[in-house]
């Protein structure tokens, strides 16, 4: 009876040793996994959250020569809904991001189908079209310039070629924002065919050969069994899309410049944004302007994210 009472006590003692060194060891756990994520918390604290608060104070205050500034309310958010400019800048904001989204991620499906194939040189195809998303956008920008020039432009020097007259791409106020939206486009579309690439190889082959035998066609297996599948990875790219359209400012910045008679009709809400700040030195309004911007990509996230029971297949 003595022998089994040990028993149950040296058991006991095991156990509680057992608990303390797991106990132990998952202190150890959360320890070394909070320093693991302190560099990237750290980083989000100092250049994200931090000058997301700033902003917000910053909103509420009007500056004056010199660098001052005082509080000032809601002046500047009263100046927003009454300023034509800055409509003018949604507007155009709008009708890019409408334009580019659409087409940039169904010519990148189309890509990266064809480059799904087992085809010769597909290695150095997805390369070529990977180019742009490495490449410096100063560097685009001048590529494109020169492209879209009136006088000496290589476009305009093949469609005089062909007996068209040449276009002010970058010059008429009409068709100024479209050009841009190309470039957009183009430069969109090796990122997007990276994505929807690994999508494509993420679905099963058997379905496609339980297709065949059914005697499906290649247009019928796409629109039955490719685009369905693939629309979680269509939903992260749209995604991620529309939140970088709705921040284009290189393209505005370097091939249209402040100086160009077509300013007005090609500027977007983060160029709006960048004039207000660093050229007219209005800080508090520019603030203001860059929460306005946070405030829609909020809004169309939280319905993208909505609305993807409706069309995004999981299973």
């Amino acid at each position: 009876m003595e022998t089994s009472r040990v028993e149950i006590t040296q058991e006991i003692d095991s156990a509680k040793k057992t608990k303390k060194l797991m106990s132990k060891s998952k202190r150890n756990d959360y320890f070394w996994a909070y320093v693991m994520i302190l560099p990237t918390l750290a980083g989000t604290l100092i250049f994200n959250i931090w000058p997301l608060l700033q902003s917000f104070y910053l909103s509420f205050t009007e500056w004056g020569g010199f660098g001052t500034y005082t509080f000032g309310g809601l002046v500047n958010y009263k100046r927003l809904f009454h300023d034509t400019e800055l409509l003018g800048a949604l507007k155009n904001t709008v009708i890019f991001t409408a334009l580019s989204v659409p087409l940039g991620i169904s010519i990148s499906i189309f890509v990266a189908v064809l480059l799904n194939q087992k085809i010769r040189g597909m290695t150095i195809y997805r390369t070529l079209y990977f180019i742009p998303v490495v490449t410096m956008p100063a560097a685009v920008a001048i590529v494109w310039k020169w492209l879209y020039n009136s006088d000496y432009g290589l476009i305009n020097y093949l469609l005089r070629g062909i007996g068209i007259k040449g276009l002010g791409w970058l010059t008429d106020p009409n068709i100024a924002l479209y050009s841009l939206v190309c470039v957009a486009v183009w430069g969109a579309v090796g990122y997007n065919m990276v994505i929807i690439l690994s999508g494509l190889q993420g679905i099963p082959k058997t379905f496609y050969e339980a297709a065949e035998i059914d005697g499906a066609t290649p247009f019928v297996r796409f629109f039955r069994i490719t685009l369905p599948l693939l629309t979680p990875t269509l939903f992260f790219v749209t995604v991620m899309s529309l939140i970088n359209t709705f921040q284009m400012f290189e393209l505005v910045y370097m091939m249209v410049g402040p100086n160009s008679p077509v300013i007005q009709e090609t500027q977007t809400l983060v160029y709006l944004f960048y004039k207000q700040a660093f050229i007219n030195n209005d800080k508090g309004y520019a603030a203001a302007i860059s929460l306005f911007i946070f405030v829609i990509i909020l809004i169309f996230t939280i319905l993208q994210f909505r609305l993807q029971k409706k069309w995004v297949h999981y299973e």
